[in-house]
């Protein structure tokens, strides 16, 4: 199994919940998202991140009229 490349993740993480111990754990915060029926904030532009509303609902909403 590959190992966790947290630093290079953290470079490309836009989490801006900042007590979160997830950041840059990418496998643990997409488990996490998706129990509780969310995606992380990697998939959300950075305005909609900072809603933290991060339901399907909201992804659809964000991205259902581009291309």
């Amino acid at each position: 199994m590959k190992e966790c490349q947290e630093e290079k993740n953290m470079s490309v993480c836009n989490c801006s919940y900042e007590p979160c111990s997830r950041k840059g754990i990418c496998c643990e915060c997409l488990q996490y998202h998706w129990r509780m029926h969310e995606l992380p904030a990697c998939l959300f532009p950075d305005d909609v991140e900072r809603t933290y509303d991060r339901s399907l609902r909201r992804f659809i909403e964000t991205y259902k009229d581009r291309v």
